[in-house]
């Protein structure tokens, strides 16, 4: 008998009845740069996207709630004097993301879920991911940086911290630090499996963080080992991460996928600035169509496996009814 594999497809109706692969704003996470200055600044290379002091971010924040978009994750944007060799501003009991969250927090309770990036790129002086000497980024130092700077981003009452910074052990230095400092409620989403490479071009101009030398293939992994990516990225669950990111998104299907099969903790993906503004940039010369093609793109990532999605189309997704 003729299999008519199309009989399921005739209707909107029908093809929504059979769908396998949902997309809602639950799923959705909206990155926010947080500067110190009050209003806003475009940024260029992501279009539709801004630095915003905390008033800003308190009023989008506030709109994107009646959106159904719950869940932000925070990136600072100090000024670059308060930039140094030690990175002590990223773990300031009054720096620039422990008041936005502490102010969020105050603002909407347990209404929003907030996330705060954890990574030392922003205020380091050369931009790298750790303190460096020399050339050489220095892990166990750095480790120590990011732990204090999780456990502050807790006191102001982050829900979940999540380091980016792929430093070896700093899961482990976190959730020692967190029980230490009596916040072991706080979640940690790691960053399990981040490459070096050519994707991050908007996110570092609009977090001022491009580094100063060299690049960060000594400590972001390999696009080309798959295996090791993986085994690093289970070891973060056995140091006490409560749910795995991939980033970027698109190029790591397989292991969206293949992290999803191993391991029963909630996964992340991040659908990062170039996948993002290559859309835009397509979409501004004529040659793609925007809607359909953001939306495939977070489908794609959502069919792989991936529980929640950090994406800078949250918001314009669910405002033009793209999903």
């Amino acid at each position: 008998m003729l299999i008519r594999s199309r009989r399921l497809r005739t209707t909107a109706a029908l093809r929504d009845l059979v769908a396998e692969t949902d997309l809602l704003p639950r799923h959705l996470i909206q990155g926010h740069f947080i500067q110190p200055q009050e209003g806003s600044t475009e940024i260029a290379s992501l279009p539709g996207i801004s630095r915003n002091g905390i008033q800003a971010t308190l009023r989008q924040v506030e709109a994107d709630l009646k959106l159904g978009i719950r869940s932000v994750l925070l990136f600072g944007v100090p000024e670059r004097a308060d930039k140094s060799p030690d990175a002590a501003s990223a773990y300031a009991e009054r720096g620039l993301v422990p008041q936005a969250v502490q102010a969020l927090k105050e603002a909407f309770g347990q209404d929003l879920v907030v996330m705060t990036d954890v990574c030392l790129c922003a205020y380091t002086d050369t931009g790298h991911c750790g303190i460096n000497h020399g050339p050489e980024i220095a892990n166990d130092e750095s480790v120590a940086a990011l732990a204090r700077m999780a456990v502050v981003h807790a006191r102001a009452g982050a829900d979940v911290v999540a380091p980016s910074d792929m430093m070896d052990g700093r899961i482990r230095a976190m959730r020692e630090a967190l029980e230490a400092a009596g916040h072991p409620s706080t979640a940690i989403l790691s960053y399990a499996i981040k490459h070096a490479g050519a994707f991050y071009g908007p996110f570092r101009e609009a977090a001022d963080s491009s580094p100063k030398f060299g690049d960060r293939r000594s400590y972001q992994m390999d696009l080309r080992n798959p295996r090791e990516n993986l085994r690093d990225g289970l070891q973060d669950l056995d140091e006490g991460a409560d749910a795995l990111l991939v980033k970027p998104a698109l190029p790591n299907l397989d292991l969206i996928w293949r992290l999803r099969e191993r391991s029963l903790c909630p996964i992340a993906a991040y659908h990062v600035s170039s996948e993002y503004s290559a859309v835009k940039a397509a979409a501004r010369l004529g040659w793609v169509d925007e809607a359909p093609l953001m939306r495939e793109h977070l489908l794609a990532i959502r069919r792989a496996g991936a529980d929640w999605i950090v994406t800078y189309a949250a918001r314009e997704a669910l405002q033009k009814h793209w999903i």
